[in-house]
């Protein structure tokens, strides 16, 4: 029966013969802030009395005296109230004997025997005491004391009414001043019953309401509290594991080792059996401290598949934080009509969320037309991340698009690692130089095109993603699919909508509005004043049509950003000539506009460091063009080489390429 906290605490007093009259007495003392029922009745009888009134409603506290009390305490499980005995009422009593007879008996129930010694003295005589535990222990007692010569009895109201039976003087213990205390203490029993029973249905709301499995366990391990998610979990009833030792019913969650050690252990996987089910949780066991110590344990289960589905839940509701973004398609500069048709297809391919392949030589701006659909696109506030798969290594790169799980191979991080195509969800994914990828991984690829899920190494469930791919290449796929070493059916997955960037020797107006644009951005960016290279800017402008740009506008950046270093006077050697915004002062600084290839600069003028091309282009006016263009740029590589006694790494960082780059432009 559930508390009625809107109605005062329920007292059952519980007493026959003379502690009944007195119980009766005093009841309507307590009337406001509690409600008194005295029940006349003992042992048995006062059992059923006391359960049949639990069973219409709550009891919070009994009260008894004596054997009675005793016997209510083994058999009822809500708390029993005493009648105590203080040292006055067992003086009182004793006096009143003792003027009676010399010799005076103590008759008390087992547990409740006084230590006289204090009265000694004061009685002036022995007091014989024995104790009972029955009715039938009480009358042998008496049966003894009265061949003692005991005439006067001071006890219970049992032994008071044997010891009149058998012609012996009966004094009460008990006075009115202990059963009134007796009574107040039941109140305040019941009123602390009655906050823990609230901090209990408090608690019990609070863990049914958890999504987590929870067990509380006591000191010796047995179940104190089992909620729905948990019974739910292991497929069991909360009563059938109530009361028993955790280890015997699930040896799998057992908490003897947190009650040993008092160490809590987080996360740890466990697979749990029982009966029929079998399933893997993830374990926390949390030691329980009040004030300093011990008391408990607690457990909390997790379910897997249910943490899985609140990551895909959050992933799909929660906005992450957007990676940076620094072009849009306007940025995309040109007034040729072939830049004004890839900017026009970049602006219908921002509209689809289907894959998009860019098809150009390197340094032609492939990645700023990725991003410029990205940010024209309705995801342009969800992540935008760039993988460069020529840059990293094959065993790398799987873990970098894939992720991992913990223990996925030696060195994993501890909880796995997300991959970039869940870093992007809801985002967009710019795979560059995809024409270098792999086979072993162009298979990997495919599947998360095609099924729009992802499996990380070393995990056995995959994880849904939403992610736009934007991808990259200098290359000719179709001639790497003859080759062998493009698969088909990726190509077709990535080939739906593309897009063609022509080189910058294919459209020679556009030098001018693009080198205007990076003279800007460059001396912005070094703090140098555009006027002072404005003149030379333009001869370069001038020369540039007859030149073939292998490094497109990239390498036009670069040697921009050489002559606003070099001709606007922030390097220069004491001894070096002066120098004009000519002919023999743009051939100083930038040969290359004059020669073939990529020459070494003379050594007696200022170190300037040889711009090597940054990719063999894939596309040219003509087979011969493309060859003479391979082989220069070979030529160059291989005289830093040299310069560098072969090693690649310093001739990588003169070259200003990767080593990869490098190891692949000497295989071409």
């Amino acid at each position: 029966m559930q508390f009625d906290a809107s109605l005062p605490p329920q007292i059952v007093a519980v007493g026959y013969r003379r502690i009944n009259r007195m119980l009766q007495d005093l009841a309507p003392a307590l009337l406001g802030r509690a409600e008194v029922e005295v029940v006349d009745a003992g042992f048995d009888e006062a059992v059923a009395r006391v359960r049949e009134l639990q069973a219409r409603r709550a009891v919070d506290v009994v009260v008894a005296a004596g054997s009675n009390g005793g016997y209510l305490r083994q058999h009822l499980d809500t708390p029993v109230v005493l009648v105590k005995v203080g040292g006055f009422d067992l003086m009182q009593a004793l006096a009143r004997a003792k003027r009676l007879s010399n010799h005076v008996g103590l008759l008390t129930f087992e547990g409740l025997l006084p230590d006289l010694s204090p009265y000694g003295e004061l009685m002036g005589g022995a007091v014989t005491q024995r104790t009972y535990r029955t009715e039938d222990d009480a009358r042998a007692c008496l049966h003894e004391l009265k061949q003692l010569g005991v005439e006067a009895v001071v006890g219970s109201g049992l032994a008071v009414d044997l010891a009149d039976q058998l012609g012996m003087a009966g004094l009460f213990l008990y006075s009115q001043d202990a059963v009134r205390e007796a009574l107040d203490d039941a109140v305040e029993v019941a009123r602390a019953a009655r906050i823990e029973q609230a901090k209990r249905e408090r608690l019990g709301t609070i863990l049914a309401q958890l999504s987590d499995g929870v067990i509380a366990v006591d000191q010796a391990e047995r179940v104190q509290t089992l909620n729905p998610a948990m019974a739910q979990l292991l497929g069991v009833k909360p009563a059938q594991w109530l009361g028993r030792r955790l280890s015997e019913v699930c040896p799998e969650l057992g908490l003897q080792q947190t009650l040993r050690l008092g160490a809590p252990e987080l996360e740890k996987i466990e697979r749990v059996t029982v009966g029929a089910v079998s399933k893997a949780l993830i374990v926390n066991r949390m030691p329980i401290v009040e004030q300093g110590v011990l008391t408990g344990a607690v457990l909390s289960c997790q379910d897997p598949v249910s943490i899985q589905r609140v990551d895909r839940h959050i992933r799909s509701r929660i906005k992450p934080n957007a990676a940076a973004t620094r072009y849009e398609l306007s940025q995309f500069l040109g007034r040729s009509d072939a830049i004004a048709e890839v900017r026009r297809l970049a602006e219908r391919s921002a509209h689809s969320p289907a894959t998009v392949l860019l098809v150009g030589e390197s340094g032609t701006g492939k990645e700023l037309i990725a991003q410029g659909i990205h940010v024209a696109s309705e995801r342009r506030d969800m992540p935008f991340l760039a993988v460069n798969c020529a840059a990293v290594a094959e065993s790398l790169l799987e873990s970098e698009l894939f992720g991992y799980d913990e223990g996925a191979f030696t060195g994993a991080r501890r909880g796995g690692k997300i991959g970039l195509f869940e870093a992007a969800h809801n985002g967009t994914l710019f795979l560059d130089e995809v024409g270098e990828m792999p086979l072993s991984l162009q298979a990997r690829l495919l599947r998360v095109l095609q099924e729009r899920e992802v499996l990380r190494v070393g995990a056995t469930e995959p994880t849904p993603v939403n992610v736009r791919v934007i991808a990259a290449t200098h290359r000719d796929l179709m001639e790497q699919v003859r080759q062998g070493a493009f698969r088909l059916d990726l190509y077709y997955r990535l080939n739906i909508l593309r897009i063609t960037v022509p080189p910058l020797r294919d459209r020679p107006d556009d030098v001018e509005p693009i080198a205007r644009a990076l003279h800007a951005k460059v001396c912005a960016r070094l703090g140098a004043s555009p006027q002072t290279t404005n003149l030379w800017v333009d001869a370069l402008i001038t020369h540039a049509a007859a030149y073939a740009w292998p490094g497109n506008v990239r390498e036009l950046e670069n040697l921009i950003e050489r002559i606003v270093a070099y001709a606007g006077g922030a390097t220069r050697r004491a001894d070096a000539p002066s120098l004009a915004a000519d002919d023999e002062g743009l051939r100083w600084i930038v040969p290359e506009l004059f020669e073939p290839g990529v020459p070494r600069p003379p050594a007696d003028r200022v170190g300037v460091m040889p711009q090597a091309a940054r990719a063999v282009p894939s596309a040219g006016r003509s087979g011969r063009l493309k060859d003479q263009q391979t082989q220069a740029e070979r030529d160059n590589i291989l005289r830093v080489l040299a310069d560098c006694q072969g090693d690649r790494a310093l001739a990588s960082q003169r070259l200003g390429i990767s080593r990869t780059t490098l190891w692949r432009k000497l295989r071409t």
